[in-house]
């Protein structure tokens, strides 16, 4: 680790961090408040994946569907009109609505065969913009003169990397930059995240391994064919199982750094406090 005592940690002219954890527990609204600080630069791994990585690809999904439309084809076929997607740091429905759910087609959903070719985009995508991280946190110092940095993960991370191989490159590449960081939630946590998810399902990035068995226990369990799933009820079914699939790979990763609650992810108001948590959680290591 880079900060190995909580001293090293709080006198470090540059402090650099790599938040983790399941989607909804405070990465990114810690990553805001660090940013709004003034002295924090924030790399958003999601948006490196939805703008450099798959920016093209959403672009050219939303126009093959625009060319449906006669009015419209008519437009882009005479460079009239242009269409690209508006993601940034707190709307990345572009890139989720491009990943979709499988499905039946009437109900909105793709042929598990073009899902699977998106999940795998996305997940060649994920390793590119972690890899960007080390080039991200030299920019902010060089260019943009901020001491500080950091990285906001997506949820998936853990499916990117193999936590229990120390010579893992996306894994040893981040540990030698920043401090790896863990917001762990607990079991009320994770039946809120369910609640949340129930009330509004959406497309997210699955291992393909536990994609693939979630997806023929979910044929099996239900009878129902691929033209015949309905896109909701499937993720809804996988979201519960998914996070149980992450918290031992979460786990793992955290040998490589610190660990610190979601509940006390929900007190930090300020820099200082998220400087207080961290300097905590290494001494308690």
């Amino acid at each position: 680790m880079i900060y190995q005592t909580p001293d090293d940690w709080t006198k470090a002219a540059h402090k650099r961090v790599v938040l983790f954890g399941m989607s909804g527990l405070g990465k990114t609204h810690v990553s805001n408040l660090l940013r709004e600080s003034g002295s924090w630069f924030h790399y958003s791994v999601d948006y490196r994946i939805g703008t450099r990585y798959m920016g093209e690809l959403i672009a050219d999904n939303a126009k093959a569907h625009a060319m449906q439309v006669p009015f419209l084809r008519d437009l882009l076929m005479s460079d009239s009109i242009y269409i690209g997607s508006n993601i940034t740091f707190d709307n990345l429905a572009p890139l989720s609505t491009y990943l979709g759910k499988p499905g039946s087609a009437e109900k909105g959903g793709l042929p598990f065969d073009l899902y699977c070719a998106r999940q795998r985009q996305h997940e060649a995508a994920e390793i590119a913009a972690l890899h960007d991280t080390d080039r991200f946190a030299a920019r902010a110092v060089q260019l943009y003169g901020y001491p500080n940095f950091v990285c906001d993960s997506g949820g998936s991370i853990c499916e990117v990397v193999d936590p229990d191989d120390p010579d893992d490159p996306v894994l040893s590449a981040l540990s030698d930059l920043a401090l790896l960081v863990w917001i762990k939630g607990d079991e009320a946590h994770k039946s809120e995240l369910v609640r949340r998810f129930d009330r509004a399902p959406k497309p997210m990035y699955y291992q393909a391994d536990f994609l693939l068995g979630a997806w023929h226990d979910y044929l099996a369990e239900t009878g129902a064919v691929e033209s015949d799933v309905d896109p909701d009820a499937f993720v809804r079914w996988t979201y519960s199982r998914a996070l149980d699939h992450r918290q031992p790979r979460y786990a793992a990763m955290a040998r490589h750094g610190v660990t610190v609650t979601a509940d006390e992810v929900t007190n930090i108001r300020s820099e200082g406090d998220f400087t207080t948590l961290i300097a905590r959680a290494l001494e308690r290591r």
